[in-house]
């Protein structure tokens, strides 16, 4: 097979791939080159590090179903960095730092009003770890842009500083790596590998649970980083006095450095986020499509990531380009669900009967898998898709308290992370609760 050949197949490949997956679609795809094609297997030549991780993360499914439907052959893929290198070795190599999302750069972050403190915090800290800001504590709603935050604050510090060691994680994960560690007796190497650090990055530091002794060990975290003057950067739903169960000495220390909250973005800010989100996947989105987006979906910025996604997606089905008129047709069902909130009750019925349980059953205090499991997805549902507050929502499912939400709410979410079945079925309740509760 000629070269022209090859990289006929491989800009066919990379096109399914763009239709199979559009959420994940993005512009740098038309980056990647072929390494080898040969045997049965596609070595796919990646910008950086980072491209690799995203597209082993979130794009291996979609690039192999494509190969195999382009090709007709069973086939695998493979995703390294640049051209050159043995394929094997570079698979087995381990990778230093933690995993960043390629897209969240400061480059790629829209600044506007809600925003510009804790944007300009961030580069601040990026560019003089444990110098300024320390601790640095990021809060607002979900879907707002904290974790894109975080990360282009380790991008930029890495750049700057290449030996640098950066321990980015949820607080979930953080949490979990503890109980292990405990668990198989190697606390002396997770001191080792947290305490050290020159800067830690925790993510949705409110799922700090009271239990297991975390906080006990967070608090020595953040007194070992913080007394040899390395950064610590936090993000929220809320400021740090007002995280439910926190104890009064990390409150205390979280406000020691800056707290700087992000709120919804104006109008402006949301059709400069589409224009940018649309450019990062090569979608051809003009001024006036991007203002009907913006005015559309005014809650946060996955809304209006989503919003492209859905509108992508359609163009691709009907292979027509993208217009205002096939963007009016694709937000069509999201613009009547705007215009009735879903309760905690609709996201009940519908959860109740997928499963085949009862409300009672929910609502009893039995712990079997076959009831924690569809409660624990109750309230994972319903603190996505409502406005009510944790103690609301435990109080519809047997007054539980907002611990125990928390707590429900970490573990969906780091399962569906985890395991693509869950994701699956989370979207396909999501699906039945937005088309049964339309108005």
């Amino acid at each position: 097979m000629s070269v022209r050949e090859v990289e006929s197949i491989f800009a066919d490949i990379v096109e399914r791939a763009r239709a199979l997956d559009p959420a994940n679609a993005r512009k740098w795809f038309d980056e990647l080159k072929v390494i080898h094609f040969d045997g049965g297997a596609i070595g796919i030549g990646c910008p950086d590090e980072a491209n690799v991780r995203f597209l082993d993360q979130n794009c291996k499914t979609s690039f192999t179903r494509a190969a195999q439907q382009i090709t007709g052959h069973l086939v695998t893929v493979e995703f390294l960095v640049g051209g050159t290198g043995d394929s094997r070795q570079a698979e087995q190599a381990p990778r230093p730092g933690p995993a960043l999302h390629p897209d969240y750069t400061f480059d790629n972050f829209v600044v506007g009003p809600s925003n510009r403190l804790a944007h300009a915090s961030c580069v601040a800290v990026s560019q003089s770890l444990g110098a300024t800001y320390n601790p640095l504590f990021l809060y607002g709603n979900a879907g707002l842009g904290k974790t894109h935050l975080l990360h282009a604050v380790c991008h930029e510090a890495r750049h700057r500083v290449g030996g640098a060691a950066i321990q980015l994680l949820s607080c979930e994960e953080f949490v979990n790596r503890f109980i292990r560690a405990i668990e198989q007796g190697n606390l002396t190497e997770f001191h080792s590998q947290f305490r050290t650090a020159d800067a830690l990055v925790v993510d949705d530091v409110q799922f700090l649970r009271e239990r297991e002794g975390s906080q006990e060990e967070f608090f020595h975290t953040f007194n070992a980083l913080y007394n040899n003057g390395k950064q610590i950067i936090l993000s929220a739903d809320s400021p740090p006095a007002e995280i439910p169960s926190l104890e009064d000495r990390l409150t205390s220390r979280f406000n020691w450095g800056l707290v700087a909250r992000i709120d919804p973005p104006g109008y402006e800010t949301r059709v400069a986020i589409v224009q940018k989100k649309a450019h990062l996947r090569g979608l051809p989105v003009d001024d006036e499509i991007a203002g009907y987006i913006a005015r559309q979906v005014q809650a946060n910025i996955r809304e209006l990531e989503g919003a492209l996604t859905t509108i992508y997606a359609l163009a691709t089905t009907m292979h027509e380009p993208v217009t205002l008129d096939l963007a009016r047709r694709a937000l069509e069902g999201q613009i009547k669900l705007a215009t009735k909130p879903i309760s905690i009750t609709d996201i009940i019925e519908v959860v109740t009967q997928y499963f085949d349980v009862r409300l009672t059953d929910l609502q009893s205090k039995r712990r079997s898998q076959s009831i924690t499991v569809p409660r624990q997805i109750c309230m994972y549902l319903a603190r996505t898709l409502t406005k009510h507050s944790l103690e609301e929502i435990g109080g519809h499912l047997g007054g539980r308290d907002h611990t125990t939400v928390m707590h429900a709410c970490a573990k969906i979410d780091e399962e569906r992370q985890s395991d693509p079945k869950m994701q699956a079925l989370l979207n396909e309740l999501t699906k039945q609760i937005t088309q049964t509760f339309l108005v």
